[in-house]
């Protein structure tokens, strides 16, 4: 009877722990009812009745799937090695495992088949220096083609793009020589520039000479004009003067005559020989008798 009590407390025991349950923070669960699919169970304890129903776990966190390296033609028939990685997550506990028998494989391959369509499609230099448009490519695709397995591709990255060794070598040749190219480029602009601005200083210090000779001569031009001006006014004030001297002392015309016989006397002790006295001074000088006397004891 004893042992009898001990199986039925073991049996019960047993039944218990097949029926407890404990799904993780990361985790969620299909329970299936004699082998059909009945609900599905989120985190924490969960009951299930043992023998009639089952619990499958899936993981809901992010993984990833490391895509084996293989080779690839690009468009220009280059074989390039490439390999990537892709990241996903579980959207749907029931696709993933209702809808695919081995999700990890299926990606994988599918990973596999489309980055050698996308690589295909483009030319050598294009794929080594368009990472990002072949990632975002290749998650479009891999998105769409897992979403009917309750799967979303959060990211792809490649992880390497190698040409051939000989191909390698090649791209350094020619980017050695490029770089050589940019060189020479940058010291001949250099060179122009630098002779261009050496121009431009010769250019604007005879500009700047130039306008100073001018600006020097304008002074110059203006001083002698200011000095002409100057005299002039000068005399024309001393005339004025003179002029206005005489008028006011009102001259006789015997006084006149006498001035103007003094300047004919300055005039004939010159070294010319022969004076021309104008008519109008032989009109002024008939009032006066005594010319003839005065051009005697002058030649006397």
């Amino acid at each position: 009877m004893g042992t009898v009590v001990i199986i039925i407390v073991v049996a019960i025991l047993i039944i218990v722990m097949k029926s407890i349950k404990i799904v993780r923070p990361w985790q969620k669960a299909a329970v299936e009812l004699l082998g059909r699919y009945e609900k599905t169970a989120n985190p924490g304890l969960r009951v299930i009745i043992p023998m009639f129903e089952k619990m499958r776990k899936v993981d809901m966190r992010e993984q990833v799937v490391d895509v084996p390296p293989q080779d690839v033609i690009t468009k220009d028939n280059v074989v390039v090695t490439v390999d990537a990685i892709v990241y996903y997550e579980i959207t749907d506990p029931v696709k993933v495992l209702y809808n695919i028998k081995n999700f990890y494989m299926a990606v994988t391959k599918l990973a596999q088949t489309n980055l050698r369509n996308v690589i295909g499609e483009m030319q050598l230099d294009e794929s080594l220096t368009s990472r990002e448009k072949v990632n975002t490519q290749l998650r479009m695709i891999l998105d769409e083609a897992t979403d009917k397995w309750g799967a979303k591709v959060t990211r792809v990255e490649l992880q390497r793009i190698e040409p051939p060794v000989d191909v390698t070598e090649a791209m350094h040749r020619q980017m050695k020589a490029e770089r050589v190219r940019r060189a020479a480029i940058l010291e001949a602009e250099g060179i122009k520039q630098s002779e261009i601005l050496e121009a431009e200083g010769h250019k604007q210090a005879a500009i700047l000479k130039s306008e100073g000779d001018a600006a020097a001569i304008k002074k110059v031009a203006d001083a002698e004009k200011y000095r002409k001006t100057t005299v002039a006014d000068g005399e024309a004030q001393a005339v004025e003067k003179v002029y206005s001297a005489i008028h006011r002392g009102k001259p006789t015309p015997d006084l006149v005559a006498i001035k103007y016989l003094e300047s004919l006397i300055a005039i004939a002790n010159g070294q010319a020989t022969k004076v021309f006295i104008p008519y109008e001074s032989a009109q002024t000088l008939g009032s006066i008798g005594a010319i003839k006397e005065l051009f005697a004891d002058k030649q006397g």
